[in-house]
């Protein structure tokens, strides 16, 4: 072979390997997009349905928890059986909950839609980057690939709005589930043209019990949390669902550390290189997943913005993310990891500090839109390298697993930042409200809508089309006034615990987790090494 011949080999393997990322990328976007199309449909959701707060927040979180909950499961499963083999069936799932999505005629039937789709999505989202991980064997490669696989994140959150504005224009909320399906369809058939087949050499037996204890424990943690405005943060059902997931979370942990082939190797966790850039992807998307269920309020609430112009005022977050991605992970190689995710937490945080300032009554351009660029540009910052540093630390055979256990890190942080951030504002929003709506006239609202203004600021969209005497004009503007005020001192205080959470792990990620660059096949030969040994000694 000529070295012209040889010269083209090479070429058309790499072109076809960049077209693989291609059609992986895609993939991604469908499970991406389905976390945040849904977010520009919850007031058309609400107000169709007449659901309260945490109606919404368990549309959200019925997705991410299953899809949280099974990524173990279905990452262990694309090792055993292939992983192009895996997402596929994951494709065509979502395909077809999508379709009984938007389909459906009631809350629950929704709900029971998006917990279906989040099963499959689980089933894609581990395969595509341990896909990434067995194309792209040169360290620069790969380190592009998953750059282009973060910034997929960034892009879907740009389309996701602004995709879902114009539909929600023109369509009903039903729409925003239709849109899955032809991007499924052409995912699955151009992923059995394009992309090469990968499993693990070595697999052991599937860890059911690991399985049943993860999901059962963070179901009921996530359901106590969302629930505990309603029930009371201090009931016996709230704190007695706590204990519960508390007793069933440790003794997944015990289960872990002695069976021989668990579901989650916490041995992964002892290299620092592995846990903190994973700890801080769970920061960041508690942060960012929280922040994007209080925009959707904040814009479509306080702003009365209609879906399209939301979509167009989110476009600078979604933007910062897909741009900040690719360059921090190319930035990291050169100057470390460590000083890269430090840097991008505490950029975080004065996003969400700003945030937590904004009032009814602020510009968007000075108030609202440097809160936004800051928040997403520090966690475009954190996720790029640290996902790098978390697949680097892995050895091929485990990047299925491993690639699991970092999206499982990602979805339980985003899943509890919902949780948590909408309870802290839907507690302070209904205490305050409530004997304020006793006091409001029949003429204004009836009980049926004063139920619904308790639940949620997004009842303004309906309190403005209802027809009232003249003389109540004022106090039903002085109302909403009130309202909006309302949501957004409660979103004060859950800014400022967000922002407090990726402070503290910023100053976690710069204590422990080493500073020097490091070469990447020679810290994962040493760590296995280390880890091999230890095993042999307990053995």
């Amino acid at each position: 072979m000529t070295i012209l011949e040889a010269r083209a080999v090479v070429t058309g393997s790499r072109t076809r390997r960049f077209l693989a990322l291609a059609v992986i990328c895609l993939a991604e976007l469908l499970v991406v997009l389905d976390n945040t199309i849904v977010n520009v449909a919850l007031p058309s959701i609400g107000v169709e349905l007449r659901t309260s707060v945490s109606g919404l927040q368990w549309v959200v979180d019925a997705y991410t928890l299953t899809f949280a909950g099974l990524l173990l499961a279905f990452g262990n499963l694309g090792d055993r059986y292939g992983r192009r083999r895996v997402m596929v069936i994951g494709l065509i799932g979502v395909a077809v909950m999508s379709i009984a999505g938007a389909n459906a005629e009631s809350l629950g039937q929704v709900i029971a839609a998006r917990a279906a789709m989040g099963v499959f999505a689980a089933a894609v989202f581990p395969a595509t980057l341990a896909l990434v991980i067995n194309i792209f064997t040169d360290v620069r490669e790969r380190a592009l690939a998953i750059a282009a696989w973060t910034a997929m994140a960034g892009f879907a959150i740009a389309i996701g709005p602004m995709a879902g504005g114009w539909l929600l224009e023109h369509f009903s909320w039903h729409s925003v589930f239709w849109i899955n399906v032809p991007i499924a369809v052409v995912a699955a058939a151009a992923t059995l043209l394009l992309v090469p087949e990968s499993r693990a050499s070595v697999i052991g037996r599937m860890d059911l019990v690991g399985i049943a204890a993860s999901i059962t424990g963070i179901t009921v943690l996530v359901w106590a949390i969302i629930e505990a405005p309603h029930h009371g943060w201090t009931s016996f059902v709230t704190v007695g669902a706590v204990a519960v997931s508390i007793a069933v979370l440790v003794g997944f942990v015990r289960w872990e550390l002695r069976t021989e082939h668990p579901v989650l190797d916490l041995r992964l966790f002892r290299n620092r290189r592995f846990s903190l850039p994973a700890l801080a992807i769970a920061i960041g998307y508690f942060s960012m997943f929280g922040f994007l269920f209080l925009i959707t309020q904040y814009f479509q609430g306080v702003r009365e913005y209609t879906p399209f112009e939301f979509g167009v005022a989110s476009l600078p977050f979604a933007v910062s993310v897909a741009v900040g991605a690719p360059v921090a992970t190319l930035l990291a190689q050169r100057i470390g990891t460590t000083p890269v995710i430090v840097f991008g937490l505490l950029l975080t945080g004065v996003g969400l500090y700003l945030g937590g300032q904004v009032a009814v009554d602020s510009s968007y351009l000075t108030d609202v839109l440097p809160s936004m660029v800051s928040m997403a540009l520090g966690l475009a910052i954190v996720q790029g390298p640290a996902t790098e540093s978390v697949m680097a630390s892995l050895p091929l055979d485990e990047a299925g697993a491993g690639s699991a256990v970092n999206d499982t890190t990602r979805e339980i942080g985003g899943t509890l930042g919902v949780a948590v951030l909408g309870s802290i504002v839907a507690s302070y929003y209904a205490t305050t409200m409530s004997p304020l709506l006793d006091r409001i006239p029949a003429a204004l609202m009836n009980d049926d809508e004063k139920g619904f203004a308790r639940a949620t600021v997004l009842s303004v969209l309906e309190i403005r089309k209802r027809e009232i005497p003249p003389f109540l004009e004022q106090q039903r503007e002085n109302l909403i006034l009130t309202m909006k005020t309302t949501v957004l001192q409660g979103s004060h205080t859950a800014s400022l615990v967000a922002a407090g959470a990726v402070v503290v792990c910023a100053v976690v990620v710069a204590i422990f987790m080493p500073w020097a660059p490091a070469r990447t096949d020679s810290v994962m030969l040493a760590w296995r090494k280390k880890s091999e040994s230890e095993t042999g000694d307990e053995d």
